[in-house]
């Protein structure tokens, strides 16, 4: 967790792949701690094609029996389904609007809010933005990307900068969306 703080979450990310495995993993997080789904990242990588949606759009109904049985990720029937439903829509999504970078992004102005939380207490599991990313997404047939879902996903892809103020990560990543 350490790790991925320090090295990885709340870094704007502009790449659709990472995107994708980002919208993925925080949904497959839903119920369950953060820590599991980073243990088990890599057999998520392995399962979900490199989180390739063009490759995850053509997964079959045997591909996910066969990733139900797979104990390297999250064996829940639903997550599974919504990940392929997902691949499918966020190629639409790019096909639409040329990447879906471009769309998501523009939930925030194409800039990362900087937040200036003094205290994890204080730190939303839900804004307003968290709330209108998530009903676009379902207009866009998107599952398994509720409010608290779409904040995470805003947190980790650095749409929103949630470093706590006295949290040595807070302004280097304040000085990366301003580059």
């Amino acid at each position: 967790m350490l790790r991925y703080h320090d090295r990885e979450w709340g870094v704007p990310v502009h790449d659709d792949r990472r995107l994708f495995e980002f919208l993925i993993l925080e949904g497959a997080q839903a119920g369950l701690s953060w820590s599991t789904i980073l243990a088990k990242r890599a057999a998520y990588r392995r399962a979900f094609a490199r989180f390739d949606p063009s490759a995850v759009a053509r997964f079959t109904a045997a591909r996910v029996r066969a990733l139900l049985r797979d104990d390297g990720i999250v064996r829940n029937r639903a997550k599974i389904a919504a990940t392929v439903v997902n691949a499918r829509a966020f190629l639409a999504v790019q096909r639409a609007e040329g990447s879906f970078d471009a769309w998501v992004w523009r939930h925030v102005g194409g800039r990362p809010v900087q937040n200036r939380w003094r205290a994890a207490r204080q730190v939303p599991a839900v804004t307003e933005v968290a709330e209108a990313l998530s009903r676009d997404l379902k207009a866009q047939g998107f599952a398994f990307v509720g409010p608290t879902i779409c904040y995470a996903f805003m947190q980790a892809t650095g749409m929103v900068n949630d470093h706590l103020v006295d949290c040595f990560r807070r302004r280097e990543i304040e000085r990366l969306a301003q580059s």
